[in-house]
């Protein structure tokens, strides 16, 4: 239950939120003439494929996160250090296997309702594969986790895609992440979202952290 809480909490809130605020005219991808059967709109479905453009930069000193990788953002997406303290009521949420939270990125300013959010693994010598098998581990109702070797920009990085059943909602959705091996220890990208329709949504921010993705 804590994972789910994680997962779903933030983005149930901000649902409603949008929901108060939406209108047929708004462009909103869950609503109005047009939607789909999954509810996304027609321009949301071809926006899927469309490379994401660049809106700023995160991981470097004076960034609203400094990181131990640099990555491009989308347009619109917002970026906010996170700070987990240790025994706080709220810690939980912040922590998936040895991973820690250490900044969100909100598509909510983009139109979608989720995150990209970083992790920060423990150990120098942990590599991609043994972070993100961690860090799915650490999600109690994850399942069919397919990994596969692959490249964030020029570094070595390892990525994993499956399906969290969603208790609260009573539905399943598709998550996925990438890891690369830092002198830090291990840097975990995750994309989660509301549903899946959202994920499929942001998948080119996604993309464009993971094909811009430096060291240091």
């Amino acid at each position: 239950m804590r994972d789910t809480m994680r997962t779903w909490i933030p983005a149930v809130l901000a649902a409603t939120v949008l929901a108060g605020c939406s209108s047929p005219s708004d462009g909103g991808s869950h609503a109005g003439p047009g939607a789909g059967k999954n509810g996304d709109s027609a321009p949301a479905r071809a926006a899927e494929s469309a490379p994401a453009k660049k809106g700023g930069s995160l991981g470097g000193a004076g960034t609203a996160c400094e990181l131990p990788v640099t990555f491009d953002l989308a347009v619109d997406w917002k970026p906010q250090a996170v700070e987990v303290e240790p025994g706080s009521d709220l810690a939980a949420l912040g922590q998936q296997g040895a991973a820690t939270m250490v900044c969100e990125i909100d598509a909510k300013p983009a139109g979608n309702i989720g995150y990209l959010r970083v992790w920060q693994g423990k150990g120098a010598s942990t590599t991609p594969r043994a972070a993100l098998e961690d860090f799915v581990s650490g999600e109690e109702n994850a399942t069919g986790a397919s990994y596969k070797e692959t490249e964030a920009g020029a570094v070595p990085a390892v990525e994993v895609t499956y399906i969290v059943g969603a208790e609260l909602l009573d539905e399943r959705k598709t998550e996925r992440a990438f890891a690369v091996a830092t002198p830090k220890g291990p840097v975990v990208v995750h994309l989660g979202g509301l549903d899946s329709t959202e994920h499929r949504e942001m998948l080119p921010a996604y993309e464009l952290a993971r094909s811009t993705l430096k060291l240091g």
